[in-house]
């Protein structure tokens, strides 16, 4: 399918050492535009490159491929935070990326594209999505990153000629108010080793640990998909036993911080969107050393669960 040529101020507004070919050559100037990207027949090396926009089309091979520029958002979007909404496997990553580009090219089947049939037509959808970096301090968020979000559409007719594709750069409704009271469901679980690729079961408890030893804890929140939803620890501590508003208590985490009076502190694991997980924002992974409750008269250790 053909595409509109881009405009010359979205071509020039790439600079030589930023662009990235959209073509290989050797390729006519026609050929280029009805790609949707910029010709410059004066570049010997990369004649046809994409525009400082969103370009995206379809392959007659059965392939999306999109070019999403920096400067497509004011501010600049974050390329190394823009990922496929759904996709995380191998093949889902992009195959160009420079400071100024990230272009994915992908089959119609694969990471997570949607596929209906309607009449004669049969159409794929994927999204692309840039993640934002928060700022917490003690009273509030910030954040400086703009909002991306790209719906990608082909059309095909099933009788086998393409029609053009449809690309849309969808607009976010108002951030919802800053708070507002219901339901919120947490998980609390102990990975088995660093990697946090398996966890202990209920049948596992109680796990027995030397003292010392690391302790990788996680908790995540439950059935939300809001992508701007953070999960933010603010105290967490630990008890004898299994009531967790007992007098004796030994803090792990104060203000969102490892208890600064521990001589092991619990370490923070940062967590971003090359974890792997959809939401990272809505976890918070750390570690923390084995210990044992004491009587702080006799110093006898207790008996019980932590």
């Amino acid at each position: 399918p053909a595409l509109d040529a881009p405009s010359s101020s979205v071509c020039s507004a790439v600079p030589s050492r930023d662009r990235l070919p959209c073509a290989s050559r050797p390729i006519s100037q026609g050929d280029c535009e009805v790609r949707g990207c910029c010709y410059d027949p004066r570049d010997r090396v990369k004649p046809c490159y994409f525009g400082n926009t969103v370009t995206a089309h379809c392959t007659p091979d059965g392939q999306f491929s999109i070019a999403v520029s920096r400067d497509v958002t004011l501010p600049p979007v974050a390329l190394d935070s823009v990922q496929l909404a759904s996709g995380h496997s191998t093949g889902c990553v992009p195959v160009l990326k420079s400071n100024a580009f990230v272009v994915y090219r992908f089959p119609l089947s694969a990471c997570g594209t949607t596929f209906q049939v309607t009449g004669d037509q049969a159409t794929y959808e994927n999204e692309l999505v840039a993640g934002r970096d928060m700022k917490t301090g003690s009273l509030g968020s910030v954040t400086r990153d703009s909002i991306f979000r790209l719906h990608v559409r082909c059309s095909y007719s099933i009788s086998g000629s393409s029609i053009p594709l449809s690309v849309q750069v969808f607009t976010l409704p108002p951030l919802p108010a800053v708070s507002q009271p219901g339901p919120l469901s947490l998980e609390l679980r102990v990975a088995t080793d660093g990697s946090y690729t398996s966890y202990y079961t209920d049948s596992d408890y109680p796990v027995v640990k030397t003292l010392r030893d690391s302790v990788y804890a996680e908790v995540k929140v439950l059935q939300r998909t809001d992508p701007d939803l953070i999960l933010v620890l603010h105290h967490c501590w630990a008890t004898p036993s299994t009531n967790p508003q007992q007098q004796l208590q030994w803090p792990i985490l104060v203000d969102g911080c490892p208890y600064a009076g521990d001589n092991y502190q619990a370490q923070l694991l940062p967590l971003s969107f090359t974890s792997g997980l959809l939401f990272p924002s809505h976890y918070q992974r750390f570690t923390l050393y084995t210990f044992t409750f004491v009587d702080s008269t006799s110093q006898e250790k207790l008996s019980g669960l932590v």
